[in-house]
């Protein structure tokens, strides 16, 4: 298996404290870099509103296999979470094109650090990709504590 990046991912984010726990809690515009060969790749972009977007979690621990999360205070498997931590930290955000520029894409909605490989992008679906009765019952108990 051989993994080859497209590009660089450019946020404001320059710290792992400061990168959002969610893409969809930034409200930075971020851009996506590709490089140049992957430049016609992007032709007709501008028809899509939101990308799947996949990125290289370089600093990831990658023998973490249990972690708290931000929610409570519970331990849990990292494969029903979204840590970064993980064997094969590749992230995923949903991220709103906001702008192309030749081969530049802004985009709101990217929870990853300046400098991150971008690895591929993919058009989101609503009716396909969103499925509406999806839950996690840990995190749905989380919420529901919080509000009390």
């Amino acid at each position: 298996m051989e993994l080859k990046p497209i590009g660089i991912i450019h946020t404001p984010y320059k710290t792992m404290e400061s990168v959002p726990y969610h893409g969809g809690l930034a409200k930075e515009i971020s851009e996506l870099e590709f490089f140049k060969e992957y430049e016609d790749g992007l032709k007709d972009i501008e028809q899509t509103s939101h990308l799947i977007v996949l990125y290289w979690l370089d600093k990831a621990d990658r023998n973490v296999l249990q972690e708290h999360n931000p929610h409570d205070a519970e331990i849990y498997g990292i494969f029903v979470t979204r840590t970064q931590n993980r064997p094969n930290p590749i992230g995923v955000t949903m991220a709103e094109l906001v702008k192309r520029r030749e081969n530049i894409l802004k985009v709101k909605g990217i929870d990853a650090l300046d400098g991150t490989s971008l690895l591929d992008i993919k058009p989101y679906f609503s009716g396909i990709d969103a499925i509406q009765d999806a839950r996690i019952e840990w995190f749905e108990k989380a919420i529901r504590e919080s509000e009390k």
